[in-house]
This record gives C-alpha cells, structure tokens and sequence, in this order.
C-alpha cells in the first residue's frame, strides 16, 4: 500500500513537472501569441503596403509589356492597372492571416513568439518594420530585370521544345513513304 501511494505521489510530481515545463517558454504557440506577434509586426499595415509595392512593380511591368502588344485601345493600360488595383484591393488580409495562424503555431514555440515580439517591439525591431517596403520594393526593382530576363530565356527555351515535340510528333504520324 505503501509503495502504490509513493507510486501515484511520484507520478503526481512528474505530471506537474512536465505540466510546469508545458506553460514555460517550450510550450507551442497558442492563437493569443501569433496574434500578438503579428500585432508587434503590424502585419496588417506591412501586408498591405508589400502588396502596395508589388503593384507598383506590376504596373511598370504591364507599361512595359503594353508596348510590345498591337492593336489595343488607348486605355488598355489604365483599365489593366484599374483591375490589378482592384484586385489587390479586394486581398482578404485578415482571412489570410488568420489561414497562416496554425502555420506558425506548428513552428514557433511560446518562448520563440515572445523573442520576436521583444525584437519588433525594440528600436531596431521597429525601424526594420518601418524599412521593409522600402526594402521591398527596392528589392524588386532591383530583381525586375533578372526575373523578366530569366522568363523571357524560359519561354524561349519551352516555345523551342514544344516546335521540337511538334515536329517529332508530325514525323510520327506521317504516312510511311516506300
């Protein structure tokens, strides 16, 4: 009897142990965490102002393409920015967050959630989230022409490979010559 009641006395003091160490800085994520971190970010405000940025780019890009196409109305341009603003426009941000909420949960640890809020929260923190679409849109300036180079080679390479599948498969289906 003795031994039973030290048995359920010492299984007690491993069960609130290891429930102490639960509530501590390796416990996961809780919902409550993400959205204090992604307060701490301004996720919001930066989600927008990232897609802001990348709009801009995506405007310069369609002026861009717009003189390579014939044959379209004079306004073609400002009626494509116009559906692109509307479209970013109508980004369900708050949905979308919500919808990463349980990814950063499987990543992030309590104690995690709460180094990155103090970081975010510090000067430095606050200046890099004042920076980022900035940097952002610096960034993709920067990359425009590599990314519009590299795509340009990547549909040439594949307009070649499918001339060169279209021939093979014309040879194929040719009638045999005797």
């Amino acid at each position: 009897m003795k031994r039973a009641i030290l048995a359920v006395f010492a299984c007690l003091i491993l069960a609130s142990v290891s429930l102490a160490q639960q509530t501590g800085a390796d416990a996961p994520a809780s919902k409550a965490d993400i959205d204090r971190y992604f307060e701490a970010m301004h996720s919001r405000e930066l989600a927008r102002q990232t897609m802001n940025a990348m709009l801009e780019q995506m405007h310069s890009m369609v002026h861009e393409q717009m003189k390579t196409v014939p044959n379209l109305p004079a306004d073609a341009e400002a009626r494509l920015n116009k559906s692109m603003d509307e479209m970013i426009a109508a980004m369900p941000v708050d949905a979308m967050l919500d919808a990463m909420v349980p990814v950063y949960q499987k990543h992030l640890t309590k104690g995690d959630v709460d180094a990155l809020v103090a970081f975010y929260s510090s000067p430095t923190g606050k200046k890099f989230l004042i920076e980022m679409p900035a940097i952002t849109s610096e960034s993709m300036q920067a990359i425009t022409p590599l990314v519009q180079k590299t795509m340009g080679d990547a549909s040439e390479r594949l307009a070649k490979e499918v001339e060169a599948m279209q021939q093979e498969q014309n040879k194929k289906s040719a009638p045999a010559q005797n």
